[in-house]
């Protein structure tokens, strides 16, 4: 049997459970001092402060009174794609809105032109260096949607990247099909037969091949409407793939009520989530999923944050890596702007990429806390407490990584 101890902690924080925590319960964390973590062939065995146990073990970490803290988990991201939008930043910055760079053929649908030109094997190496980074941050799990093929044969590639680097990278990834993320040109005009496609073609494959584990919907004006996105979602569900959603992240339209009403793991974005979605993911155990650096990147409003704790909705804090309105893979950053625009405390930001990040992608059992049972994911920061990770920024602070009881230095600092 293969032990790693790592000893020495000089403080390891952590939220507790096997579930989302939500509302005051968010900001609670357990803190230990002079602490050890002893992993079992990658399984947490023991946790404990003092003195360690005096056992056999093939692997000693030295923390050397650092802070260490759970694996992070980026609950979305749009991971595998063609080519990069740096030509519309210039775009941007003249104001022209998001949706009319989408209806002008940019955005997604340039994306979609870029992702079914390449192999799958281009697509891997491209996302391959985008996870070495990302665990450089100290991610240890990724959510990673399709939603760039809008075609069976398309979606299907791009998931089977996302299951090819799965079981090839250490991070983990859990995929999510995005058929439903824009209209592609070949069915503008044609909006009940590309419905009726989602629905009848794409869905049952991706489902037969077991390429994902949930459905995903752009829930937005210009996009699919809150009814259009009821119905692909509970065709999912038949189908034994769990809902998400992308919604109100520029208009309310009902994505966030959808959320609640179908069961969804997760609704996402939320910038201008109303006071009835907030109600309708409560009743509904729906993880709000935010994405601060989007708002940040498009210069927009951030969402409800303090809204959504109060209503003990849970909360997750996410990247939302992708080509065009966010092409950040760094959840440092996403924790900063978490106490510094959503007004979190470094405990409930804590808790929103580790263990609520976890519950949103259903994995809360498993990973997004140091607990024995769990996988031996963690991180050591050049930190002395929460504090101090949550207020510097524009410096990666990770010193070591360890994902599944295996140590991956920083290759950045």
């Amino acid at each position: 049997m293969e032990r790693l101890l790592v000893k020495n902690i000089g403080r390891l924080a952590t939220p507790l459970g096997r579930t989302a925590r939500n509302g005051p319960r968010q900001g609670e964390i357990q803190v230990l001092q002079n602490a050890w973590v002893l992993i079992e062939e990658g399984i947490i065995s023991k946790v404990g402060e003092g003195a360690p146990p005096q056992l056999p073990v093939e692997i000693v970490l030295d923390a050397g009174g650092r802070l260490v803290t759970p694996g992070l988990v980026d609950a979305h991201t749009h991971l595998v794609f063609g080519g990069w939008r740096q030509n519309e930043l210039g775009l941007k910055l003249h104001g022209v809105p998001y949706l009319d760079i989408l209806a002008q053929g940019g955005g997604i649908l340039s994306t979609v032109m870029s992702t079914r030109a390449a192999a799958q094997h281009q697509l891997e190496e491209k996302a391959r260096r985008a996870l070495d980074e990302m665990l450089s941050f100290g991610t240890t799990t990724c959510e990673a949607k399709s939603g760039y093929g809008l075609s069976t044969s398309e979606e299907c590639k791009q998931l089977r990247a996302i299951r090819k680097l799965h079981r090839d990278h250490p991070i983990d990834l859990v995929a999510t099909f995005l058929g439903a993320h824009a209209l592609p040109k070949e069915y503008q005009g044609h909006r009940k037969e590309y419905l009726h496609l989602l629905c009848e073609e794409m869905i049952p494959a991706v489902a037969k091949e077991g390429l994902a584990e949930f459905c995903d919907v752009f829930c937005e004006t210009g996009v699919f409407t809150a009814e259009e996105a009821r119905e692909i979602l509970l065709c999912g569900k038949r189908y034994g793939l769990r809902p998400k959603i992308h919604a109100d992240e520029i208009d309310p339209i009902g994505g966030s009520q959808v959320a609640g009403e179908v069961g969804a793991i997760s609704a996402e974005h939320l910038i201008v989530c109303p006071p009835e979605g907030i109600a309708s993911m409560a009743r509904g155990g729906t993880v709000a999923c935010l994405l601060p650096a989007t708002s940040f990147y498009l210069g927009a409003s951030f969402a409800p944050a303090r809204e959504l704790v109060a209503a003990k909705v849970p909360v997750a804090l996410a990247t939302d890596f992708n080509p065009g309105s966010c092409p950040c893979l760094n959840m440092q950053l996403v924790m900063n702007l978490g106490c510094l625009k959503y007004r979190l405390t470094p405990e409930e930001v804590l808790t929103a990429v580790t263990l609520n990040g976890a519950a949103a992608v259903g994995r809360a059992d498993r990973i997004g806390s140091i607990e024995p049972g769990k996988l031996g994911d963690l991180v050591l920061w050049e930190a002395e407490d929460l504090d101090y990770l949550c207020y510097r920024l524009g410096s990666n602070l990770v010193h070591t990584v360890v994902k599944r009881g295996k140590l991956y230095t920083n290759r950045l600092g």
